[in-house]
């Protein structure tokens, strides 16, 4: 026993003095910096974002698996530490998240928001250019943006969710299981394209070590890797030079974030609800009214806030599109617990899958990209952190199904799950009416009765309220608003 003890002791004392080694940048191949990337290397830059298994005391909620609002802080801080201290200003090449619904966590399977949360400050932080169609009298648009590649690849479809049509080609993001060696695959198609520039992972530790040690095995660059989780605070980078050298480059922001929710550098403007883009309209339907039958299976006791995602398109015809929200977008989705508060008290909060991707062929023809899209999740997962709200994403249909209004409606009001919860959803919002439409017609409303199904490009406000009583009596109206001037939100993204 005495003999276990010595060894266990002397194991323990081995290990520590590995990882002051490490810290302290004396591996061979590696080092701690505080100063920039080089551009001419390919930089591959990992972010380890929080889970349940891995994670700083106190960044995330046992029971939500989301973050707290100090792991907000620390992310939003993170933001800036990339930009500035990592990439020393310089615009991101390709960011890459955990694609959320590879990542089921607690009993309630909720999906894994914390990495393309985490990373959606710093994209906001860069700038990207788009192609514009020659009829709208200007070439491009660069806006305060970045698209987040979260979509699915081949054989990283998790049960239950839709198989997309067609994979995307350059916008699959990162996948927790990773049978087919997707991960790896992202990394070295990055190095043998042999592209300079910063290539941004963010993922849980599970994956960042894993894809790390693949990359290093696979390109034989014979770097010492970390083999144990530290702390998020670090951000790791396997950095190769234009003559294939590679070293691991170890950087720590020290982040100590309080654990009070993120205060905004500056008041958000606030506007009453005008109506003057959408007018202002209820419709009730009961049991009883001429041509009206409560649907069976319909759900009772629910109501439902229906919101558009956060500013996405600011240039003057609102074509700028890369599937991501702008600058002026973070002000709106980081403000939303305040602007909401004591107009809406959703017990639970659901969105578009992020991993779900598009083209924008259908916009610039001749010039187009592909992306994931990412905004309407991240437009209300602030106010899922503030709240602690359980936060699901659907994912069992696409959003680009010709009857999605169908689906969409018979997935938030019948069958039952809902009955009795008030739920915040976040939609893209030439998609929002359309699913109050095939509700109303469930009903047998038909004409008149139904909603004008446009969606004005500048209108970020409007909020359309779905309420089903306890008989299966249906209101619907737009009476409230999330009452933010979006013309006096800054184009930049708030600075933490």
């Amino acid at each position: 026993m005495k003999i276990f003890e010595k060894s266990e002791c002397f194991r323990l004392i081995f290990l520590n003095i590995l990882l002051i080694f490490f810290l302290s940048g004396c591996w061979e191949g590696s080092s701690t910096s505080d100063s920039p990337l080089s551009t001419a290397d390919i930089n591959l830059i990992f972010v380890v974002s929080s889970d349940l298994v891995y994670n700083a005391p106190g960044d995330i909620h046992a029971d939500t698996a989301n973050l707290t609002s100090q792991g907000l802080q620390r992310a939003l801080r993170m933001g800036s530490y990339l930009k500035n201290n990592v990439l020393g200003k310089e615009n991101v090449t390709s960011i890459y998240a955990l694609s959320p619904m590879t990542h089921l966590q607690t009993a309630n399977n909720y999906p894994d928001m914390a990495a393309i949360g985490s990373i959606q400050q710093f994209a906001l932080l860069n700038r990207h250019t788009v192609a514009i169609p020659a009829a709208a009298g200007y070439s491009s648009y660069t806006a305060n943006s970045y698209p987040v590649n979260a979509a699915y690849g081949d054989g990283s479809v998790p049960g239950g969710v839709a198989v997309p049509a067609k994979y995307c080609p350059d916008c699959i993001g990162l996948d927790f299981n990773d049978m087919n060696d997707n991960n790896v695959s992202i990394a070295t198609k990055i190095i043998y394209n042999n592209n300079p520039g910063f290539y941004v992972f963010s993922a849980p530790w599970e994956i960042v070590s894993t894809l790390m040690d693949k990359i290093n095995r696979y390109h034989s660059f014979d770097l010492n890797l970390p083999i144990t989780y530290i702390s998020p605070n670090l951000v790791y980078v396997i950095s190769i030079s234009p003559s294939g050298n590679a070293r691991l480059i170890t950087y720590d922001s020290k982040f100590d974030p309080p654990s009070a929710y993120p205060e905004l550098p500056e008041s958000v403007v606030k506007a009453p609800c005008s109506y003057s883009q959408q007018a202002h309209s209820i419709i009730s339907l009961n049991a009883g009214d001429p041509g009206i039958t409560i649907p069976a299976g319909i759900n009772k006791s629910e109501t439902v806030y229906l919101v558009r995602h956060a500013e996405a398109h600011p240039d003057s015809k609102h074509i700028f599109e890369n599937g991501n929200f702008v600058g002026a977008g973070q002000w709106r989705a980081l403000d939303l617990s305040d602007a909401l508060s004591g107009k809406i008290s959703p017990d639970m909060v659901y969105s578009c899958d992020p991993a779900q991707w598009y083209s924008t062929k259908s916009i610039n023809p001749s010039n187009y990209i592909n992306v994931s899209y990412i905004r309407p999740s991240l437009t209300v997962w602030p106010y899922v952190v503030a709240h602690n709200l359980p936060y699901y994403l659907v994912s069992s249909f696409s959003l680009l199904a010709s009857n999605q209004g169908t689906l969409a409606s018979n997935f938030l009001f019948t069958g039952g799950k809902l009955s009795n919860h008030n739920i915040l959803f976040a939609w893209e919002s030439s998609r929002i009416k359309p699913i109050i439409n095939a509700l109303l017609s469930s009903y047998g409303a038909s004409g008149a009765t139904l909603l004008d199904e446009s969606w004005p490009s500048s209108d970020y406000n409007t909020i359309w309220t779905v309420t089903i009583d306890a008989s299966g009596n249906l209101t619907v109206e737009n009476a409230q608003c999330e009452g933010i001037d979006s013309d006096k939100l800054p184009e930049q993204a708030p600075q933490f």
